[in-house]
């Protein structure tokens, strides 16, 4: 357990060495260090609140002082909640998640997915206060949670998720968006950072929208025998529900007016489902623009991949860690307080020596040490 403890408060002085604290140095009891490692421990095990937070670290105190410094004992609850929501957001999260990309595997042409989630209990009616949409960046190959960026509302994502971008290393990947992040702007963005997109394509981008279906129908029509075109199929069924998908890739003309707008518009996307559920079928079919070539399975496993955040994260952070129930108005700490969670979720996803969900994890963090340590330990370290 020492080597694991001593690798835990290296990973962390790795990660926040840059962080500002932004407390006055001359009046601070706690060492900021200290707060942040109670904190990410905390969650991890179990702990909602800042109260919570202050129960844990009384609870574990003689275990923490193996390896905190801890001049003057636990932090109350009220310094967890001072502090975390005088910490920048940005500064912090940016921090934070250098833990998840520490062990990602450093290899080109992964899926990261971009995607917003509201804070469900984050507004104040009495103040006027909107609830926050933090967008999140998630590789859908390892399951880490890679980059996160508040905003307050839902609208303002077009703005946040440049500067989410800013905070990734895209080269060789590809990054799926859903339609608030169709923007011209955006994928430019992701190709001057040398990744590739796959965008969501609907009504905000009207004009596009329109010209792509137009593409399609006209070149489905002609079996596509005047375009480079790739198709892949699949299926899958069980328990009384079937499901069939086809997704079409074509290569949009070079002389095509909307590769001048879209920087490298290479192909449209094309999805057809079809499900049937005992007796009711059920047709969808939506378009994605991209800078890939025609890869007609490689784009069809990007777009089921992305919704990987959706049943793989926010699913857990509202039923495991009830995230939607908790009632955070100050902006920071709720912001900060929600990263921590979703670095929770992310190297619990990773420990798979225990074969249990998140909320079974997170309890066996609590009851054991030395476990709750190894979910923070890089797999090689462990294994050496």
């Amino acid at each position: 357990m020492e080597d694991q403890a001593r690798g835990f408060v290296a990973m962390l002085e790795s990660c926040f060495s840059e962080l500002e604290d932004p407390r006055n140095e001359n009046s601070c009891e706690h060492l900021l260090i200290d707060i942040i490692a109670i904190t990410i421990l905390g969650v991890t095990c179990g702990a909602d609140d800042w109260t919570d937070l202050e129960t844990f670290g009384n609870g574990r105190r003689e275990w923490l002082e193996k390896f905190l410094a801890l001049p003057n004992g636990i932090p109350a609850h009220d310094t967890f909640r001072r502090v975390f929501g005088m910490l920048d957001p940005k500064q912090f999260s940016t921090s934070l998640f250098q833990w998840t990309h520490a062990i990602q595997d450093a290899t080109d042409g992964q899926l990261i997915a971009i995607d917003g989630k509201a804070l469900r209990r984050s507004f104040a009616k009495r103040t006027g206060k909107k609830m926050l949409h933090l967008v999140t960046a998630w590789s859908s190959d390892n399951g880490l949670t890679l980059g996160q960026v508040t905003c307050e509302q839902k609208s303002n994502e077009i703005t946040a998720i440049p500067q989410l971008l800013t905070m990734l290393d895209l080269k060789g990947n590809t990054v799926t968006i859903d339609a608030m992040g169709c923007q011209t702007e955006i994928a430019a963005q992701i190709r001057e950072q040398k990744g590739h997109y796959v965008l969501a394509l609907k009504g905000n981008q009207s004009s596009l929208k329109d010209d792509m279906q137009a593409l399609f129908d006209v070149e489905a029509e002609r079996d596509f025998s005047g375009v480079k075109h790739h198709v892949f199929e699949s299926s899958n069924s069980g328990h009384g529900r079937m499901e069939e998908r086809t997704c079409h890739v074509l290569e949009i003309p070079k002389d095509h007016p909307q590769r001048e707008k879209w920087r490298d518009l290479k192909t449209l996307v094309v999805t057809v489902s079809r499900r049937q559920v005992d007796e009711k079928e059920t047709w969808e079919s939506r378009l994605f623009v991209s800078s890939h070539p025609p890869r007609a399975k490689f784009v069809a496993e990007a777009i089921r991949r992305h919704w990987s955040i959706e049943n793989s994260q926010h699913w857990i952070l509202d039923v495991t860690f009830g995230e939607d129930h908790r009632r955070q108005q100050d902006r920071n700490g709720a912001s900060n307080l929600a990263a921590v969670r979703r670095l929770s979720t992310s190297l619990l996803r990773q420990e798979t020596t225990l074969k249990r969900g998140a909320k079974c994890k997170r309890m066996n963090c609590a009851l054991d040490p030395n476990y709750l340590l190894k979910v923070f330990t890089p797999p090689e370290t462990i294994d050496a």
